[in-house]
């Protein structure tokens, strides 16, 4: 149990990190409130980002479950740009060696996720390294998935950084998922089982969630009841879907 709770939060973490560059310099940059691209084409393309832990992976499945909408997500791509031989794998491998092999492998070798998320929290040009090296991966997975669903009104896609990426250009609209700090601290130990120096070190590689909030079109209160989340999300989503 240990061990795959490990490697799940490992995963979860390395994703929420990805699509971006330096997360200890975005997280330094002066705060700002001037509203970034967004999308103006016929397709509704309904950007859902947030903090970790926010509760953003259960809008973006609650939209997709319960409205039948297409979901693209970020983490996924992530996660299958470092998949065993793959081009990206092999340059992992080159840089970081047996550090980061995962024991007992054969060809093609896997990476040990929890050693590589080890790496990129401790040093910074390493975290650096590695988002640069995925950046284009995820982003060129992005397009490919927008192309094949132009056809669809209205499309949801999950970025965790959203903002510190600069992405906001693929969606026309912005939902931010917010909760307190605390909540999201209490999540992450129970979800990943983390200690709690490990969630606040998480917590602070990205950009604080009083940040984002001026630069979403607009923010769903995560931080009580299911029922009064999922009432929010119909709130706006009906209204979407018949502009769309």
């Amino acid at each position: 149990m240990g061990r795959q709770r490990e490697a799940s939060a490992e995963l979860t973490a390395l994703g929420d990190k990805l699509n971006t560059s330096s997360t200890n310099a975005m997280t330094t940059e002066p705060p700002t409130t001037v509203p970034q691209a967004r999308w103006h084409g016929p397709q509704r393309r309904i950007g859902v980002t947030g903090g970790i832990a926010s509760g953003k992976s259960s809008v973006g499945l609650y939209l997709s479950e319960q409205h039948a909408l297409p979901l693209l997500d970020a983490d996924i791509y992530a996660r299958d740009a470092l998949v065993a031989g793959s081009a990206a794998t092999m340059a992992v491998l080159q840089r970081y060696g047996n550090a980061v092999a995962e024991a007992g492998q054969c060809n093609p070798v896997s990476l040990d996720r929890i050693a590589l998320a080890n790496i990129i929290f401790s040093d910074v040009e390493e975290r650096r390294w590695v988002e640069q090296l995925i950046h284009p991966i995820v982003a060129k997975r992005f397009d490919v998935a927008l192309a094949d669903l132009s056809a669809e009104a209205v499309v949801v896609l999950m970025i965790p950084l959203l903002f510190e990426a600069k992405l906001t250009g693929l969606c026309s609209d912005v939902w931010l998922v917010d909760c307190s700090p605390p909540q999201q601290c209490q999540r992450l130990i129970a979800r990943d089982g983390l200690t709690l120096q490990e969630a606040e070190q998480r917590i602070a590689a990205q950009w604080p969630l009083e940040r984002k909030r001026p630069l979403a079109d607009l923010v769903i209160d995560n931080s009580g009841t299911v029922e009064s989340c999922h009432q929010q999300i119909e709130q706006n989503i009906n209204g979407i879907q018949k502009r769309a």
